[in-house]
């Protein structure tokens, strides 16, 4: 028999994470502060409750998918929260991109309760959350994530265990600078061409055919050239990944010069009022810069 699945965060991400994990045959027991977010799936079977601590105590695995550090530290930690609720034996997974740092705290508070977990981040956005190909990091001990593998199997593509907890976000963080760095190179690219009179939509024909060619560029590049930008990975969060990836470079004495830079494009974008668009509005701020 399946385990029954407790999830926290209906977002972006979260909402299809739980679709494809319903329509795999698990029984899900779900909770969002935003109470609209729980509709579409409570419809389809799931079941609603009104705190962590309420799906902790229904479920025998939990996952979270959250905006940032505070938010699973809250859900994790607080009054009400999974910690109140966990018992010996349940598995804790969290799918949220945070600080290792955290990670690492919260694993060592579950394991005093003789709970397991793993950081289990992911890449591949909306897009990847919604057709169950996620790329899923995951930092904690083999043996448990084996015995959760097939609940990750359901939603993700790509699962690779890379090292003791607090891994994952590191790898996490290192995807999100390379990420970055793809939609600044390929906004910039289409800044210069449109400044200089050619077409964006040519350079994306001929970039995607050759050494340039990159994930960022298949998915969204003709979007960008399009002027689409309806969130598939919101701003704010890549800059909040970034902002996590330069702290934990501090911490290691690893200096990341164009990380910093690219953060600071990402500063303009959300001080314009463009945080809650797709990363890729990047090139919006270029393009200001450029007066094109």
């Amino acid at each position: 028999m399946k385990e029954r699945i407790g999830f926290i965060g209906l977002g972006i991400m979260g909402k299809p994470m739980v679709a494809n994990l319903m329509q795999a045959g698990y029984q899900l027991v779900i909770h969002d502060i935003q109470s609209k977010r729980l509709v579409e799936a409570g419809k389809a079977g799931a079941k609603i409750v009104e705190s962590p601590r309420a799906v902790t105590q229904a479920s025998e695995v939990i996952i979270t998918m959250l905006p940032d550090s505070p938010d699973v530290e809250s859900v994790v930690m607080e009054s009400e929260g999974i910690l109140e609720g966990v018992r010996s034996g349940q598995i804790y997974i969290d799918m949220s991109t945070i600080s290792p740092a955290v990670s690492i705290r919260l694993a060592e508070e579950l394991a005093k309760k003789s709970v397991d977990s793993l950081d289990a981040p992911v890449s591949g956005g909306e897009v990847g959350a919604v057709n169950a190909t996620l790329s899923i990091m995951v930092g904690g001990e083999a043996n448990v994530l084996e015995r959760v593998r097939p609940i990750l199997e359901t939603v993700g593509k790509t699962i690779t265990l890379c090292g003791s907890h607090g891994a994952g976000q590191i790898v996490k963080a290192c995807n999100q600078i390379q990420v970055a760095m793809n939609i600044v190179g390929m906004a910039e690219a289409f800044t210069l061409a449109a400044k200089a009179g050619v077409d964006p939509t040519i350079v994306l024909k001929v970039l995607s055919g050759g050494y340039a060619q990159c994930r960022v560029m298949d998915v969204r590049g003709p979007k960008v050239v399009e002027g689409d930008f309806a969130p598939g990975f919101k701003a704010l969060f890549h800059h909040k990944d970034l902002n996590i990836a330069l702290q934990t470079a501090n911490e290691v004495s690893s200096p990341l010069p164009a990380t910093a830079l690219v953060q600071q494009l990402f500063n303009a974008l959300i001080a314009a009022g463009d945080g809650d668009l797709d990363h890729t509005a990047l090139i919006n701020v270029l393009g200001k810069m450029a007066d094109v």
